[in-house]
């Protein structure tokens, strides 16, 4: 067993030589006094066992041991104070929820299991040399904490491809829909028919004892990540080929096969479509998505249930449809002005939606105060691949108009891009134009988040979610106690 320790940043820990890694931690926690006691002490470890299921087992009781001691000692400590403005705001800005898998930094962006995007790109197996992650390794990494190796991963990708079978039944069940109902409700409805397969709820209503709910809900969840792949391309087919489906490829990885099964195999296409996939796989616990099916997978609803109900809440304009909305947005800006707009006429586009009471999509986010760095890694992205496309320099001028007219109105905290503002111009270029198509992109990443989110949440033991709600009322008398004054 190979042990690497890192915190927080591992380009520098390797670039080091010979220099132990105690003391590269030492050297980091002295330049950062201020730190003290906070200095986190991350260990990623390469095994050769190739069972993921495995892992999960050995890894479960560890963690659930932490978890009580921490209910039992500490379970009484105050995390901050609830404001009126977080109850009527949507409980923005409110700690409430667990989620094992990643960390919304407000500053340094989503962190997956304690390592950035960039940290991914640079230890995660790709499919080549210097390629993108590969979105097998992230999901190994979500549901273990630990960094695969290139074997791990492609035992991964075998066992995908192994439980990607469809059955008919969902083809007819997604055909009884008309060709032109949205490729959203298509997907939900798609899910829910591979539904009647579930493991564990066949096995719930034989009897089960609940420490075997996160072996079956492991069993569904890889099976619901290894299909809807599948089901997603069979949509898109459908909708915009007139039903000609391609099949997969057992030559090709998870995301590769993907953009196959669209029917685009353009090697720049495919590194695209695996680092998209790898970088919209999760993003903590507290977007819609991922919480709507948390709270639904709560109740004891399957992985199928819980994840078609997460899609529904991906479906809307303000979450998984706004990178779809700005491509419409960017296209409708090439409509008026043309593709060589300048500043001054792009600065008065932005005027102008703003003042006819929209918004400019993909900018600003409710956690994050600075550029979302899932929108700086498809930058980079598309400086190498695609540097002189018209629509990409427009988003790039965008990135400088944009800002300061926000920060000019003084109505959001974080007037910076998300990555919305940039996946839908890299998905155009290479020819998936189809904007409302996109969330459907944007659910089949978003499985493996939320799927490993469940499979933890069963492991530990989670309970019903049920917050309390009050009424306006309540709040107003609430507020005129004096000790409120």
């Amino acid at each position: 067993m190979l042990v690497i320790f890192i915190w927080p940043t591992v380009a520098e820990f390797f670039n080091w030589g010979s220099v132990s890694m105690t003391s590269k931690l030492q050297w980091r926690a002295a330049q950062h006094p201020s730190l003290g006691e906070s200095l986190h002490w991350r260990q990623v470890e390469t095994t050769s066992d190739l069972e993921l299921h495995t892992q999960l087992k050995e890894l479960i009781p560890e963690k659930h041991g932490r978890l009580n001691k921490l209910k039992s000692k500490h379970g009484k400590v105050e995390l901050g104070n609830i404001t009126v403005e977080m109850v009527v705001g949507g409980m923005s800005g409110l700690t409430g929820l667990l989620c094992e898998t990643s960390l919304i930094d407000p500053e340094e962006g989503i962190l997956f299991r304690g390592l950035s995007i960039s940290e991914c790109q640079k230890l995660l197996p790709a499919a080549k040399p210097d390629g993108e992650p590969l979105p097998e390794g992230l999901l190994w990494l979500l549901l273990t904490e630990k960094v695969p190796s290139n074997e791990q991963v492609d035992s991964l990708s075998k066992e995908l491809r192994r439980r990607a079978t469809i059955p008919d039944h969902v083809y007819q069940t997604i055909n009884a829909l008309p060709v032109n109902a949205h490729p959203m409700t298509q997907f939900a409805t798609g899910v829910m028919a591979l539904q009647v397969q579930s493991e564990f709820q066949k096995v719930y209503e034989k009897g089960i004892h609940k420490s075997k709910y996160w072996e079956h809900t492991y069993e569904d969840s890889l099976n619901l990540i290894a299909q809807i792949p599948v089901v997603a391309a069979y949509i898109y087919r459908r909708i915009y080929k007139n039903g000609h489906v391609i099949p997969m490829d057992d030559s090709l990885d998870y995301a590769g096969n993907f953009a196959h099964m669209l029917g685009f195999d353009n090697p720049e296409m495919l590194e695209f479509m695996r680092l998209y996939v790898t970088i919209h796989s999760d993003h903590e616990g507290g977007n819609v998505s991922a919480h709507t099916g948390h709270i639904v997978a709560s109740a004891l609803s399957d992985p199928y249930l819980s994840f078609a109900a997460a899609l529904n809440g991906l479906a809307g304009p303000l979450h998984g449809m706004v990178n779809q909305e700005v491509l419409v947005w960017i296209k409708s800006v090439v409509d008026e002005c043309g593709e060589d707009v300048s500043k001054e006429n792009l600065e008065d586009f932005v005027w102008k939606t703003l003042n006819g009471g929209k918004i400019v999509p993909g900018f600003g986010h409710e956690v994050l105060r600075k550029t979302d760095p899932r929108y700086t890694c498809l930058r980079e992205f598309a400086l190498k691949h695609l540097p002189d496309d018209p629509l990409f320099k427009l988003v790039s001028d965008l990135y400088e108009v944009v800002p300061p007219i926000l920060l000019e109105l003084g109505k959001i905290k974080n007037p910076w891009p998300d990555i919305d503002a940039h996946s839908g111009v890299l998905l155009n270029h290479y020819g998936l134009t189809e904007a409302q198509y996109y969330p459907v992109i944007f659910g089949v990443s978003r499985a493996i988040g939320i799927c490993s989110q469940i499979v933890w949440d069963r492991a530990l033991g989670l309970p019903l979610e049920r917050p309390r709600s009050v009424t306006i009322e309540w709040l107003e008398n609430y507020c005129k106690k004096p000790a409120q004054d």
